[in-house]
């Protein structure tokens, strides 16, 4: 552990403790609910979209929910990351997208923990295009 891993510790910090986009959105195209039963951690995400030509282009994020330092600044992470983004690109996203923006080593206890709002995001949208039927995300599945 070096200098780069104190860096991107305090960056964690940081969004935990000022997150980015957090809140709800007025009248999203979705949103979509998930939770790490294993710790507590729960977490909403509302998406809107726009379209752009055949593609669902997302315009704004935000997440809402309790939980650890790791779920709640990868959910911050997150919602700034997916701005601009297509929802296909959302769903080509994996667990080492999401550890590659928090920048430190996770361990398999708490990757559960780092990778709830993706889950959700990806979720939501497969709902949202018709494509899955689930009330609730859980990283239980």
């Amino acid at each position: 552990m070096g200098l780069g891993s104190d860096m991107y510790r305090q960056q964690i910090l940081d969004h935990y403790k000022n997150p980015r986009n957090y809140g709800e959105l007025e009248d999203p195209t979705f949103s979509h609910v998930g939770e790490n039963p294993m710790c507590g951690d729960e977490i909403r995400i509302d998406v809107d979209l726009s379209e752009d030509g055949d593609e669902a282009v997302i315009e704004a994020v935000a997440f809402s929910g309790d939980g650890c330092a790791i779920s709640q600044a990868a959910a911050s992470m997150l919602s700034s990351e997916l701005q601009g983004k297509t929802v296909d690109e959302l769903l080509e996203m994996d667990r080492d997208d999401v550890t590659e923006l928090l920048g430190v080593d996770i361990s398999p206890m708490r990757v559960k923990c780092a990778v709830l709002a993706e889950k959700v995001a990806q979720d939501g949208a497969e709902i949202y295009r018709g494509e899955l039927d689930k009330e609730k995300t859980t990283t239980e599945d």
